[in-house]
């Protein structure tokens, strides 16, 4: 897309777009990379790579192998954010095949708030930590046709809900909260120029970009391995343009600095 999206946000309460959250080091922007699924591709070549370029990433889990719990721990350890991305990922039947038992149709909002607090547990378990983030399964936040925001809202199991936005047009007059923290995707193929195009975009608009990736060289929606260390190479090379860091320390400054 040639359009760019620059998000402003406030946790206290909505902030309009042209408002402006003074980042830390004096940087113009905050960026977020967030990373769903849990996928082994992020193990093997994401937390490296954000590792080798001083970055820590937020990774939203679902359907975790036992086998890479040693790994997700690892990875928490050294400073990145494990989130909530329920344990089933219940997407509406028709835009992901799935068990009929776990597609979004077949929950209730209070179904899909105990799966979210179950999914807690096992971040618990693996981080030590008691506060987690949430991301809304392929961007979609309805349980059995009725939106479950609010009452995830009132339930005060995760401090924030990340979801899926494509166009500028998609937050035209929205005033952002936690509950609808905007983030964009990117086709495959994607260009390393093409990923740092939406930073510059942040930067110069002086609010936030949350990148949204899933396959990192691997797995599927794939970003390619170069056109990721090109975007952390570009980071890593601009700290007076953005302040890189995880959703839920993104998030936090932004309460504390309204």
């Amino acid at each position: 897309m040639k359009a760019l999206l620059a998000i402003v946000m406030s946790l206290a309460c909505g902030v309009s777009m042209a408002s402006a959250t003074q980042w830390p080091n004096g940087a113009k922007a905050a960026v977020a990379l967030t990373y769903d699924d849990a996928l082994t591709s992020q193990l093997d070549n994401a937390v490296p790579a954000l590792d080798a370029a001083g970055f820590k990433g937020s990774f939203f889990l679902s359907g975790v192998k036992a086998a890479e719990i040693p790994r997700w721990r690892a990875a928490a350890a050294e400073g990145h954010e494990l989130a909530n991305h329920t344990i089933f990922h219940a997407c509406p039947a028709a835009s992901f095949p799935a068990d009929p038992r776990y597609v979004a149709e077949a929950y209730t909002p209070a179904s899909l708030l105990k799966e979210i607090e179950q999914q807690n547990v096992l971040l618990t378990a693996i981080d030590g930590k008691t506060r987690h983030g949430f991301a809304t399964p392929c961007g979609a936040s309805k349980a059995g046709g009725v939106d479950y925001l609010e009452a995830l809202r009132a339930s005060g199991l995760v401090t924030y809900a990340r979801g899926v936005v494509t166009t500028p047009e998609d937050l035209a007059g929205r005033r952002i909260d936690p509950m609808h923290v905007p983030s964009r995707g990117f086709p495959e193929g994607v260009t390393g120029a093409q990923l740092i195009d939406f930073a510059k975009g942040a930067a110069a608009g002086g609010g936030m970009a949350v990148f949204l990736f899933h396959g990192v060289g691997g797995d599927y929606l794939q970003v390619s391995n170069p056109a990721h260390l090109e975007l952390l190479a570009w980071l890593k090379a601009h700290p007076d343009q953005v302040w890189v860091a995880p959703l839920q320390e993104v998030m936090d400054w932004a309460a504390a600095h309204p």
